[in-house]
């Protein structure tokens, strides 16, 4: 309730996700008419191939021009930069809003809900985002340095694991394993980024001390995160598997004569709704690990798991 009532977040975190994917996909694009440059052909030819053999040829094609390959990581590492700043600021300010909107809303879900309660939680305003934004960026940066070389770290272990002289003849199966271990890294990873991003933003502390902080509060709430952390997931693979079903059924319109030119509005559509869905599943749960880091540090609010006590009007005005 918290997300819908400020749904203008939700619009800023896909628009912001959809520019940096699109960014990201200029230098890949690039380097597909690098290689056709460097080894002649038609552009058509490389991208008509499967998605597994483009980026192999790409690969074999641009070590063999140092060059080349020089000037594309070039291009990609700048993008994934800028985005990566991007993306920090417009979620320092997304943080900001949602968490100063779940102390401000208190408690909601406790019934009957009525529109004044809803409206209370509905915080966002420009000069709040904005604020948030410039008062979390650095700290949100350095964070987010960290969470990228735990990434690239991870992604090394899962190819030395794949590709080392240990794999032999069972090179599939111990890929597959890494692959599944770097996919679960990367979740846990996630998580954990997602919680250093809220005490940041809660008590306005350092990275330093957000560290210390998150740790107390998986000692203390363990069941009431790890409880979100599941429900999240199993909201997000429904979300998936149903995205793949709508994907698929499009597939099968587009064949159809006549009825097939309605295939790609809808695929448009299908892909805004999946978007916009993710995004608020994702700050849902940013919102929920709110409301559980203020319950550990107001005992007050934390009564039994995933229930807080209620707040009456008269302590909530004090309280603001």
């Amino acid at each position: 309730m918290i997300t819908a009532a400020n749904w203008h977040v939700v619009l800023v975190q896909f628009v912001a996700d959809a520019l940096f994917k699109t960014l990201l996909a200029v230098p890949l694009i690039g380097g597909v008419f690098l290689v056709v440059l460097l080894v002649g052909g038609d552009p058509s030819d490389l991208l008509m191939l499967p998605v597994a053999d483009i980026l192999p040829t790409m690969a074999a094609a641009l070590l063999a021009q140092p060059f080349a390959l020089a000037a594309f990581l070039t291009a990609v590492l700048l993008v994934l930069f800028g985005g990566s700043l991007l993306m920090f600021a417009v979620k320092g300010g997304t943080v900001t809003v949602l968490v100063d909107a779940e102390r401000i809303a208190g408690a909601i879900e406790r019934p009957p809900l009525r529109l004044p309660a809803f409206k209370r939680a509905s915080v966002f305003s420009l000069e709040r985002f904005t604020g948030g934004s410039a008062r979390l960026f650095t700290r949100y940066v350095r964070l987010g340095i960290g969470l990228m070389l735990l990434y690239a770290l991870s992604t090394i272990a899962s190819l030395a694991l794949a590709l080392g002289p240990g794999a032999g003849e069972d090179w599939r199966l111990i890929a597959a394993l890494g692959s599944a271990g770097l996919v679960v890294g990367i979740t846990l990873l996630n998580f954990i980024y997602l919680l250093f991003q809220v005490v940041i933003a809660t008590d306005d502390c350092a990275v330093s001390t957000a560290a210390r902080r998150v740790l107390h509060l998986l000692r203390r709430q363990l069941l009431n995160v790890g409880t979100i952390f599941l429900a999240t997931l199993v909201l997000v693979l429904l979300a998936t598997a149903a995205s793949i079903l709508a994907t698929t059924a499009l597939g099968l319109i587009a064949f159809v004569p006549l009825v097939g030119l309605a295939a790609l509005p809808l695929q448009l559509i299908a892909w805004l709704v999946r978007g916009v869905v993710f995004q608020y599943i994702g700050l849902t749960a940013l919102v929920a690990y709110a409301r559980v880091y203020r319950g550990s540090r107001e005992p007050a609010l934390s009564a039994t798991p995933l229930a807080f006590e209620a707040v009456s009007p008269e302590r909530s005005r004090v309280a603001h």
